[in-house]
């Protein structure tokens, strides 16, 4: 796996939310948005969510996404932006890490219920206009 740019896994592990596209069942797409913590050395988003919402039956049935990420607090002069592709799969019990990272970030999560999923990153292009307008800088899984 290619080192992830600097500037993306900071861009990434510097914000909290993310929107996510899964597939229905009329392969159209479906969006939601989610509270995530980034695993850099797995390159990895690690979100909860509550076993029956849509989206989740979605992912069960059909793993593969795709999503953006913003800024937080977004300057729409100096965007900056996250474009990614991945698969996600619903972490089991013994999946440990995941959710001390989730909950140590989010503490107010433990009290409400559902499960930790796993988005596995296998592109990413990333936007930041704050090193000249339109530059783009791209990651992917496969690359060596």
């Amino acid at each position: 796996m290619e080192p992830i740019n600097e500037d993306i896994a900071l861009f990434i592990s510097g914000q909290t939310c993310a929107t996510i596209c899964c597939i229905d069942e009329q392969n159209r797409p479906y969006c939601f948005t989610c509270f995530y913590v980034y695993d850099k050395s797995k390159q990895c988003l690690y979100f909860k969510s509550s076993a029956n919402t849509h989206h989740i039956s979605l992912l069960l049935a059909n793993g593969i996404c795709a999503g953006t990420i913003l800024e937080d607090n977004l300057d729409k002069i100096l965007v900056k932006g996250i474009q990614l592709e991945g698969h996600a799969v619903k972490n089991t019990l013994f999946d440990l890490a995941p959710a001390m990272q989730y909950h140590a970030t989010f503490p107010m999560a433990v009290a409400v219920p559902g499960d930790m999923w796993t988005l596995s990153i296998n592109t990413i292009k990333f936007t930041d206009n704050s090193k000249g307008f339109g530059s783009k800088f791209h990651w992917d899984r496969t690359s060596s």
